[in-house]
This record gives structure tokens, sequence and C-alpha cells, in this order.
């Protein structure tokens, strides 16, 4: 009887193929076990960090309880806890702490009436102890110090009413300046460029983000070096900006709003290797000195370079062929603009007032604007 001189050698190729198969089979399960949980354990890390600084019942139920009790007061708490006829809606901001001090105003005398102004919630020319203990706690906020210094200003929300360190805006209709609203479940899955690229297809009409545009050039006018000071704007992303139905542009957020000379205060003297370490918020920066390795406190780029460079490809996208070479002539002039120029101050002033006629002249006379 033959015999072969490898007995099951026709089985070995079969086994090896069959094995390697299992090993792909296996990596494949592993890496794909592993891609779920570490999705699971970011999902989970979000919606738990979401959950807990957005607690909307738990806020409401400590407010309330502190108004029953005469500690606090407001022209908001009789509707947020008597009638109920304001409610939380959605949570814009899982950030736990937003604070400001009034440093060295110009004209302190007359921010301090006017403060004593806003407090009197009633309006019955006294101040009682519950409206001063709310005006103090909100005092903290920058956003609310720059509403009551700009409330007749357009582009500030109007401040509807407090209630302890709460505090009532306007309705802003579209709540961020270009873009899709989606759950945030999906924006951890979306690269930030596609997301970008995305959001620049969801905008208005050409002649209504000139207009848009317009609102926030006029904002970048009202905190630059008014009878309170000069403010600086620290986060100037799309989702701080919103628009009404009419697109008058509105500030949706203002809590990286910082007056200047509280910035130098809590900038200057910082440790730095580098100029990146000299930073406040995501737009504020100064120099790194290398020679005392301390960050320096001049702020190396003005409010409007920040608002042009975030303007350029909103209002780029879509412009008129007859304007668009002379536009983004003038929006990359006003984005290589530094406060340590010479006659910064005139060439921000020019800048600014040539864009807004540019603009003003291509849509005055369109029903879209």
């Amino acid at each position: 009887m033959a015999r072969s001189l490898c007995p099951g050698a026709w089985l070995r190729k079969p086994c090896y193929l069959q094995a390697r198969f299992s090993y792909v089979r296996m990596k494949y399960l592993f890496f794909s076990w592993l891609a779920v949980f570490v999705g699971s354990w970011i999902i989970y890390v979000q919606y738990s960090t979401y959950t807990e600084l957005c607690r909307g019942k738990d806020c409401k139920k400590i407010i309330c309880d502190k108004y029953k009790t005469g500690v606090i007061d407001g022209p908001a708490c009789n509707s947020l806890c008597v009638t109920e006829t304001l409610y939380f809606g959605k949570c814009l901001s899982t950030k736990p702490s937003n604070q400001a001090k009034l440093g060295d105003q110009g004209n302190l005398s007359e921010l301090v009436n006017l403060i004593l102004t806003v407090a009197d919630g009633d309006k019955d020319g006294q101040v009682s102890l519950g409206e001063a203990k709310s005006a103090w706690a909100l005092l903290q906020l920058n956003e609310f110090l720059l509403m009551v210094i700009l409330q007749d200003k357009e582009h500030t929300p109007k401040l509807m009413g407090f209630c302890g360190d709460l505090y009532v805006m306007e309705s802003v209709e579209y709540t961020s300046l270009y873009g899709i609203s989606l759950p945030w479940v999906i924006e951890l899955f979306i690269p930030s460029g596609f997301r970008r690229s995305m959001d620049q297809l969801f905008t208005p009409s050409w002649p209504r983000k000139a207009k848009i545009a317009i609102g926030l050039l006029e904002f970048v006018e009202d905190v630059f070096h008014g009878p309170y000071g000069n403010f600086l704007m620290c986060d100037t992303s799309a989702k701080n900006l919103g628009y009404n139905d009419k697109y008058d542009l509105k500030m949706v957020d203002m809590r990286k709003i910082v007056p200047e000379t509280n910035l130098k205060e809590l900038i200057k003297d910082r440790h730095c290797e580098s100029d990146l370490d000299c930073v406040y918020g995501t737009d504020c920066r100064t120099s790194c000195d290398q020679s005392t390795m301390k960050c320096t406190s001049e702020v190396i780029q003005p409010n409007l370079a920040k608002a042009c460079q975030l303007l350029k490809d909103y209002l780029l996208r879509g412009a008129p062929s007859e304007i668009r070479e002379e536009l983004e002539k003038q929006l990359y002039s006003c984005i290589a603009l530094k406060v340590t120029a010479n006659q910064m101050e005139m060439e921000h002033s020019l800048i600014l007032n040539n864009l807004k006629t540019l603009l003003w002249k291509k849509i005055s006379y369109t029903n879209d604007s």
C-alpha cells in the first residue's frame, strides 16, 4: 500500500488558511470592540459633563428657594418662581464659571449709577437687600456687566430681567453666524475642517450676510474705547454671534469679552516659554518676553482684525464679482492690523469705515438686505 512521505500534508494549507482567517477575524473584532468602547466612553464623559452643568430644574429650585426666603430678589423672580411663565430651554453652555471685575473703568461714578438703576428691579427708587445681593452676584459675570454698559446699543441683546445670579436676555432667533445645529453626539465625530466647509453652505443670501457683517463691525466700534473703557473680544467664533429675523446682528455669548485693564492684570507676569503660553480665551494673545520669561500685557491683535478674520470666508463666498477684489483687499488689510503699529487708531477707523461703506453701497438698494 502506497504511503505519502508527508502524511497529512494535503491538510496543511487549509489549516494555515483557516488559522490566518481566525487571526484576522479576531483582530477585526478586537479593534471593533475597542472603537465601540472608546466611543462609548467619550459619549458618557460628554453626557455626564453636559447633564452635570445643565441641570435646569436644580438651578430653578435653588434660585426660587432663595427668592421665597427673601435672600434674593429681581424683576424675573415672580415669572420664574410664582407664575412659572419663565422656564429653562436649551442649554447653551457647559462652562461652570465666568467672572469679571470692574477694574479701572472710565467714568466709574456714572457706571455705578447705571448699575444701581438696573439693580432697582421694581423701580421703586430704592435697592432692597435682595436686589443688592442679586446685582452683586451678577456683576461677577462679564456678559451681564457688558449688557448693562451697552444696553442702548443695537447689537447687544436686551436685558429682560434677573433673579439672583440668573439673568434673562431677549431671544435671538438664529444663534450662530452660520451653519446648522447638530446633536452634540454627532458633533463629536465630525472633523473640524469638514464642519467648517459644511457650515459655509448653510448661510443667508449674500446681501443678508453683508448686513450681518456690518452689524459685527458696528459692535466692534461699540466696545472700542467707549465711555467705560476698552473691551477685548477674546473668542470671536461664529457660535458666539447670531442674528434676528431682520438679519440684524445680535451677540449670543459675550462672556469672553473682557475689560482691557482686567486682561492686562490677568496675563502680565505669567510664566511663559513661548508666545503660545500668552493666550487668554482663544483670540487674545500677547508676546512672551524671552529675557524675563514672562508674558507682556499688550495684546497683539485688535478686535477689528479678529472680526475680519472671521468674516473673510463668510463674505467672500458668493460676493458679487464687481466688488470681490476690493472686498478681499480690504479684508486682508484689516486682518493685518496690529495694536503696536504706528497710528493704529487712525488705521482702525479708516479700515472699518471703508469696509462698512463698501458693503452698504452694494446692498442699500436690494430687497434681500
